[in-house]
């Protein structure tokens, strides 16, 4: 995976109060705890996720 671009997700908002499917995105993006971060690859598909739910998500350089 060194060699693929990756991105770096931090969850900055809480998913309660919010509908179903934008949980569900945090979970298919791993992430399910307040300022958990993880590691992606960067594909459209992540892209795609993220821009679903910019208010809770936030990319770190």
């Amino acid at each position: 995976m060194a060699d693929k671009k990756t991105i770096k997700l931090k969850q900055i908002g809480s998913p309660i109060r919010r509908p179903e499917s934008q949980r569900q995105i945090l979970i298919g993006l791993g992430l399910n705890k307040m300022h958990k971060v993880v590691v992606r690859q960067d594909t459209p598909e992540v892209r795609g996720a993220i821009a679903k739910v910019p208010h809770l998500v936030a990319v770190i350089d």
